[in-house]
């Protein structure tokens, strides 16, 4: 009751706020996406996503290394394969020489310390650009899930701590942790895309991968027959427990920011980690405002990375990663 409470009291100076403040953010928020092309000497910017890059194999060992030195702990890879290697079935993806698998062993070597997780998905894989594999018009399921299982294995034999499967079967993560457990991967983790929502934010990461669906005959447009719809909150609980139960280590919401409201859900529904990816197109608008000097970058994406740890977060895969992780040191 005013004067008694004075809310401002907890406000006065930054010593205070500080003190007082509910969520901190620390390196050990973050996951840091890295995109691995074939090639070599390549390190390339991506049009639609300034200052990130893909990058061949001879300059992953350099940059997990400057990773580190900044307090980064975890990475998650993806791959853009040669359309050469891309067919239907991702025949590709559980070569035991492929760029994923050669990517994971160079990690490890590298800095053994490094959380190396890995994206398990079809797409990169797929000449149709879908996270499944397509007969007569339709992504189908089981055949996709005994292949999205082949791939985990392959990434767990290759070194993987952790894998991250992002395709939105059904069923797909008990038939991995089955896999895994039956090949003797106890330690393996699944940290799985249980709410992903089929959302408009996603077009530059499709550029860097080339992964966006195919324009051709009987061939679905986009992804909505898999990905959830963004209009449905319930049902990101619902597909969330079902992850958990067949065995999921840890849970993630993408989009971030739109969808602030199903973290919280999930935080208070689980008890395993809810992890964020806040993805290419989030990334890209404060890039391209800042870029305009409509805002202030830093305090903009230190402002939404509080923003998703304080919905109930506890790991953010994010392209900010490193610019919010010299941020964090230099205070």
């Amino acid at each position: 009751m005013y004067p008694l409470n004075r809310f401002r009291r907890l406000r006065q100076n930054d010593s205070i706020r500080q003190l007082v403040q509910e969520n901190q953010l620390s390196t050990n928020d973050f996951i840091v996406p890295l995109f691995i092309v074939e090639g070599e000497n390549i390190k390339e910017e991506i049009p639609s996503m300034p200052n990130y890059f893909r990058q061949s194999l001879d300059h992953i060992p350099a940059e997990v290394n400057s990773l580190w030195e900044l307090g980064l702990k975890a990475v998650l890879l993806f791959v853009k394969v040669d359309e050469s290697q891309k067919d239907n079935t991702g025949k590709a993806a559980t070569n035991p020489q492929g760029l994923m698998q050669k990517a994971i062993k160079l990690i490890k070597k590298t800095r053994p310390e490094m959380l190396v997780m890995t994206d398990v998905a079809l797409d990169p894989f797929s000449n149709l650009g879908h996270d499944g594999i397509v007969e007569n018009g339709e992504i189908v399921n089981d055949k996709t899930v005994e292949k999205l299982a082949e791939m985990a294995l392959s990434h767990a034999q290759a070194g993987a701590d952790f894998v991250a499967p992002s395709d939105m079967m059904d069923g797909r993560i008990l038939a991995m942790r089955s896999k895994l457990e039956d090949a003797g991967f106890h330690h393996t983790g699944i940290m799985s895309y249980s709410a992903k929502y089929a959302s408009a934010f996603y077009g530059p990461f499709r550029d860097a991968l080339d992964s966006a669906p195919v324009d051709v005959k009987d061939v679905p447009r986009d992804k909505k027959t898999y990905q959830m719809n963004p209009a449905n909150r319930q049902e990101a609980v619902t597909e969330t427990l079902a992850d958990i139960d067949e065995g999921a280590d840890i849970v993630m919401v993408k989009p971030g920011l739109c969808y602030l409201d199903i973290v919280r859900d999930l935080a208070n529904h689980v008890d395993v980690p809810v992890a964020v990816y806040q993805v290419s197109g989030e990334y890209a608008m404060l890039k391209a405002a800042a870029e305009k000097g409509w805002l202030n970058h830093d305090e903009v994406m230190l402002e939404q990375l509080t923003a998703i740890k304080r919905a109930g977060a506890k790991l953010i895969a994010t392209y900010f990663a490193k610019d919010a992780a010299q941020l964090l040191n230099s205070k």
